[in-house]
């Protein structure tokens, strides 16, 4: 999933600040799951916005509004017939969903409320790892299911570093080294065998740096 945190409430606060009538909508999302852009997140916010509006002595107006998903072009017909009522709108989707809306909505203003941090999985209640940089080529299967491009700091793609020690990273010995998780799960499975095919090193040039990229579904594509 996405993860995302609120931006600090004083750099929302000066992208909506010109502007009179807000229009604040969540996502129910990855978002939501994260509890950063749902429902009950768009009504903290909106709160305190009215707060801070009454405080600056500001005449402002904030609506609330959340989405099924920002990120699919069916859902964001919800919010055509309304926008002729706003002047911005705050989103509180990944930075996917702001981008479409944007690109939906060309003649609207369209603001970010939160920053988007990770692809990741949930830990336990409020807490989440990165584990996917969506890198394009995943070596999961070679790898054991470990990534070493999101959970090995140094990205290395054929074994450890002389660092490690002890099964942690020298990065911050909190963090078992992904190498060595990777080397455990391979070793569980009887399948060691795998660490001496070499991985080559990434064309980052046409894979990450030379985007957008894009995904087609022939099968789903009308």
């Amino acid at each position: 999933m996405i993860v995302g945190e609120r931006k600090p409430i004083g750099e929302i606060w000066d992208m909506i600040a010109p502007y009179k009538r807000i229009l604040v909508v969540g996502c129910g999302g990855c978002v939501t799951v994260c509890s950063t852009g749902g429902r009950k997140e768009v009504g903290a916010l909106t709160s305190t916005l009215k707060v801070a509006a009454a405080q600056k002595n500001q005449d402002m107006s904030f609506t609330e509004m959340t989405l099924e998903r920002q990120c699919d072009p069916e859902f964001l017909e919800d919010l055509r017939p309304h926008l002729d009522k706003y002047d911005a709108v705050l989103s509180l989707a990944c930075g996917a969903g702001v981008q479409l809306v944007a690109e939906h909505f060309m003649d609207l203003t369209v603001f970010p409320a939160l920053n988007t941090t990770f692809i990741g999985v949930a830990l336990g209640n409020g807490e989440w790892s990165e584990r996917c940089h969506a890198c394009g080529n995943c070596m999961l299967g070679i790898t054991g299911g470990i990534c070493p491009v999101s959970r090995c700091a140094k990205r290395l793609f054929n074994g450890p570093c002389g660092g490690s020690s002890d099964g942690t990273c020298e990065i911050d010995k909190n963090t078992d080294c992904a190498w060595q998780l990777v080397y455990n799960k391979l070793k569980a499975l009887g399948r060691l065998e795998t660490l001496e095919r070499f991985i080559p090193p990434k064309d980052w040039s046409t894979n990450k740096d030379g985007g957008p990229r894009k995904y087609l579904r022939e099968d789903l594509a009308i």
